[in-house]
């Protein structure tokens, strides 16, 4: 059973300056300002007593956004402070920060530890300098690896956030990248395809034609081998494109680049029908095909509005029937039945 994400904005707090790319304001729909200690207690109580809330269910408390451990060691310890009581209740099982990789040291590390944060994420974003410093990030690939080594010389499950598609980023480079992540053996990834949103300094770059984003098609392709060699590995990639909030969806605040509501969905399904092409007939040695697979995979054979079924009637040039649940068949795997 996953977690219960208990979930907190910190948008923008604690960073030393704003990226080319960032408008968290608008990703996260949480206005600009710091919440307090009382905020945090009250979010939690609201939480575990909501209609519905099972004690038995493993419960995290996040901090989302901004730089946490770049904000002050009080203001820190007065967030940590708040959530403490529930931690040794054991009515929170554990705490998750967001930060940058150049924002850690000893002392921020053993007041992370000491408060019961598990789990610290790092925008990492790139692990090539060029990319880095043209979106004004502030930090190197270097400090990526520093970070990650610390963390976990202090027990930390560690989570690494990519962000592809950013200026002077390729598929090329970006697929170093993954392969760099990959050698430094987080727990987790999480992938953000980098889109032009209004009012950042990404979409003026982008007004003056100086800046290119990944298509769709590039930026689903690119995550799909991300994917494919993360899990691969053992390393869960646990969100793939960006959270859809009112604020994002507004019109005109997406300027340009890869989004999609179901982001995460077309990378899923893309990898699926990777995975059964081995097992599809060869084009003609088939008119009519029923596929058999499990119920839970069924929308990850007809794809997004169907386009899987699509592609694989253009791969086998025989028309799908049906699509038959079958919890019989190993998952990832579909049985064929030609009519």
């Amino acid at each position: 059973m996953k977690p219960l994400i208990i979930p907190i904005f910190i948008s923008h707090a604690g960073c030393p300056h704003r990226c080319l790319f960032c408008d968290q304001e608008q990703i996260t729909a949480q206005m600009h300002h710091l919440p307090g200690p009382q905020q945090v207690q009250e979010t939690l109580e609201a939480a575990l007593h909501a209609h519905g809330f099972d004690p038995n269910r493993s419960t995290e408390l996040a901090f989302y956004g901004g730089t946490f451990t770049g904000l002050s060691k009080t203001r820190m310890e007065s967030l940590l402070k708040a959530a403490a009581p529930y931690v040794r209740s054991g009515m929170v099982q554990s705490i998750r920060i967001s930060t940058r990789p150049d924002s850690l040291d000893e002392e921020r590390l053993a007041m992370l530890k000491a408060y019961g944060v598990s789990t610290v994420e790092l925008g990492a974003q790139s692990m090539n300098d060029h990319v880095l410093a043209l979106s004004q990030r502030g930090h190197s690939a270097e400090d990526t690896i520093t970070a990650v080594r610390m963390l976990k010389d202090h027990g930390f499950q560690v989570g690494v956030q990519l962000m592809p598609g950013l200026p002077g980023d390729s598929g090329k480079e970006f697929s170093a990248t993954t392969k760099k992540v990959l050698a430094l053996k987080p727990h987790m990834v999480r992938l953000y395809p980098a889109l032009v949103i209004k009012g950042t300094g990404l979409a003026r770059l982008y007004g003056a034609g100086a800046y290119r984003p990944f298509s769709l098609e590039e930026a689903v392709n690119l995550c799909v081998e991300s994917v494919l060699l993360f899990e691969g590995n053992g390393i869960p990639v646990i969100r793939i494109g960006l959270m859809s909030s009112p604020s994002l969806l507004e019109k005109g605040r997406i300027v340009s680049g890869p989004w999609h509501p179901a982001f995460g969905f077309l990378v899923r399904s893309a990898i699926h029908l990777k995975g059964i092409v081995p097992n599809l007939p060869v084009l003609g040695d088939a008119e009519q095909l029923r596929i058999y697979t499990p119920m839970r995979e069924i929308p990850l054979v007809r794809g997004y509005k169907n386009r899987g079924i699509r592609k694989i009637e253009q791969i086998t040039g025989a028309k799908v029937m049906g699509v038959v649940p079958d919890d019989t068949v190993p998952m990832g795997k579909i049985r064929l039945e030609k009519i």
